[in-house]
């Protein structure tokens, strides 16, 4: 039997600028926002103490009662990076990095499978010997889920631990079907978004023991090859390791980006950030030489009830050329999207991602012109690199509804007036 941690670290963000001022992040309300944005900017955290008075992360500004009295932070991304790699360097001075992946910036599962014996104390010890180091060197405090396999330890931290005093949960394949088969809404379970909880609750399914007695050739019917996650999952199992993972090569790379957008925007403003979401990801492609055949780009809307929009396509040319690229994603937007909509969030991505030498056109493509674009795109990179992000702006970047610039100041660095 193997034993996993999932570590979470609560509300990381707030806590790192509580941290930071010196203040307790149990005992202070603080939020993480720029409210140079308006009241109707998002919170990217709250600290743990505004979560109990029932404040919730990425809610905005004009949302938090009025009552309530706190602190706003602006986001420093590069400072919470920093701190996200001192603590991988925590977990280093207790397991070897082939028992560590990182899974976001502030949560990471470790296999401590291994380190039992060599310890001389079981999985809930281990998880408390590294979350007191890491309170201790950094004052962030953490919560952990422990689980058999690296789904129950999700679980184990999203349903149980964030929900009890000692922020520490353990489930073997007995006691999650003893105690969250019944457990509901589904969408609070690893991977069962929204979208899945609906077309299972048509099936009549509501929580998952539903979905481990349903016969599986309808669940098959209805989600295809995925069904086998959803079956596997209700019987609480899982049978990938970090290993596994870490060993994984996909046949083809892909480049993707996601923004949650600073207001709720309108159709034409939308489009604006998206074509700067499609410039930075092309200038990736053009610094590290390659190109791509493929495009997709998902559509939230503020009407959650709404399907997300957008799709993928594979185009004609395989190519790093930002006005050929782009010229495909107005497009793919422009047939998709619904115009009368607010949009909150826009993500896209480069799929099929190959090397540079193997890019090919149609005959209705000028190369010349792609040369020229590509010499100038290789400048632009040269002077970021140097000079910060920012050095070089469009005249888009600068208009009001765009993020380009902001979100490249977030990271930290140098920055161009």
């Amino acid at each position: 039997m193997r034993y996993y941690l999932c570590i979470d670290f609560k509300t990381f963000y707030a806590s790192v600028e509580c941290v930071e001022r010196g203040l307790d992040p149990y005992k202070v309300n603080l939020v993480v926002a720029d409210i140079s944005r308006g009241k109707s900017t998002i919170c990217l955290a709250v600290s743990p103490h505004m979560k109990e008075l029932g404040v919730k992360n990425r809610c905005r500004l004009f949302e938090i009662p009025k009552h309530i009295h706190y602190i706003v932070a602006k986001p420093r991304m590069k400072l919470y990076m920093e701190y996200s790699a001192n603590i991988y360097g925590l977990y280093l001075k207790y397991l070897s990095q082939e028992d560590i992946y990182v899974y976001s910036i502030d949560e990471a599962f470790l296999d401590v499978t291994e380190y039992l014996n060599f310890y001389h104390k079981n999985a809930q010890e281990i998880a408390q010997m590294i979350i007191d180091d890491v309170y201790r060197t950094t004052g962030i405090p953490a919560t952990c889920g422990i689980g058999t396999n690296l789904y129950l330890a999700k679980v184990a931290l999203d349903i149980t631990a964030k929900h009890v005093k000692s922020h520490m949960a353990y489930l073997d394949e007995q006691i999650y079907q003893k105690t969250l088969w019944e457990h509901t809404p589904l969408t609070d379970f690893w991977q069962v978004g929204r979208g899945i909880a609906k077309r299972l609750y048509k099936l009549g399914i509501v929580n998952m023991k539903g979905i481990a007695h349903c016969p599986e050739d309808i669940l098959y019917k209805e989600f295809g090859v995925n069904a086998r996650f959803l079956i596997r999952h209700a019987w609480g199992k899982e049978p990938v390791t970090i290993q596994q993972i870490k060993n994984y090569q996909p046949q083809h790379r892909s480049i993707s980006n996601g923004q949650v957008l600073f207001g709720e925007y309108r159709d034409q403003d939308a489009l604006l950030v998206l074509k700067e979401m499609v410039e930075d990801n092309v200038l990736t492609l053009v610094e590290q030489g390659l190109v791509t055949n493929h495009i997709s780009l998902h559509i939230r809307y503020v009407d959650a009830s709404l399907p997300s929009t957008g799709g993928s396509r594979e185009i004609s040319v395989v190519t790093n050329s930002y006005r050929l690229l782009v010229k495909e994603f107005i497009d793919l937007f422009e047939s998709t999207t619904f115009k009368s909509q607010k949009i909150r969030k826009i993500s896209i991505g480069f799929g099929q991602v190959i090397d540079e030498r193997y890019e090919a056109y149609d005959l209705f493509t000028d190369y010349e012109e792609v040369l020229k674009e590509r010499q100038l795109q290789q400048s632009i990179i040269q002077i970021k690199n140097k000079y910060g992000k920012n050095a070089v702006l469009k005249a888009m970047n600068v208009l009001d509804k765009a993020t380009a610039k902001q979100r490249h100041q977030l990271i930290g660095g140098h920055n161009a007036e």
